[in-house]
């Protein structure tokens, strides 16, 4: 058996993940997200893991998620690893992954490996302008991550907004389609499930 991969790209607080949600709630695909990819920094001194750049495809595991993503388009499960962005370190235990039909894949550099785009059945990318995705990022973080606005605003101004606009900004070139990360989910959810259930499954991979 293949499996479709479906994969979603955008900026910090653009409304990848989200979206990836509520498909996977109406398709029963999982989602893998590339930040269960980072590169494990518990060689490193807290302080200094907290000064790492996480917004370059350098600090992802870039093998390991090419690996991975492989196998699930052969129709073979994998297993995630778990990633603590509190301490930036892998923890213990995966999230076990069985493909079926169509399994999202989701991420801030979904589109920007040549290799993985090629195992894509769809590029979706999701856009919004910068001003409304800090605010999400900001309120997301202070939030969900244990960070505290002075650092979130320093981190946005010093490496996420620069390295959006050198790495990810440009693989909407790379997107079979367009979403608008303000656009109702219900509405943005349909328009990609038309978009891919019409697609032929021997679509050429986007380049």
């Amino acid at each position: 058996m293949s499996t479709r991969i479906i994969g979603i790209a955008g900026s910090s607080g653009s409304g990848k993940s989200e979206l990836s949600r509520r498909l996977s709630a109406a398709t029963g695909a999982p989602v893998v997200s590339l930040d269960s990819y980072y590169r494990d920094l518990t060689h490193l001194p807290l302080e200094a893991r907290a000064e790492t750049n996480f917004d370059e495809p350098a600090s992802l595991d870039d093998s390991l998620l090419l690996a991975q993503c492989s196998a699930l388009a052969g129709g073979q499960a994998i297993d995630v690893p778990h990633y603590d962005f509190s301490c930036h370190t892998r923890v213990p235990g995966t999230q076990h992954i069985q493909p079926g039909d169509i399994v999202i894949v989701e991420g801030l550099f979904t589109l920007y490996w040549n290799d993985l785009r090629h195992l894509l059945h769809a590029s979706i990318y999701v856009d919004l302008e910068d001003e409304t995705c800090y605010a999400r990022r900001l309120a997301r973080d202070v939030r969900e991550r244990g960070r505290t606005p002075e650092s979130v605003e320093h981190q946005y101004l010093t490496t996420v907004r620069p390295m959006a606009e050198q790495y990810i900004w440009p693989t909407r070139r790379h997107a079979d389609l367009i979403i608008r990360g303000d656009a109702q989910l219900d509405e943005s959810v349909a328009t990609v499930l038309s978009f891919v259930q019409g697609r032929p499954l021997s679509q050429p991979a986007t380049s």
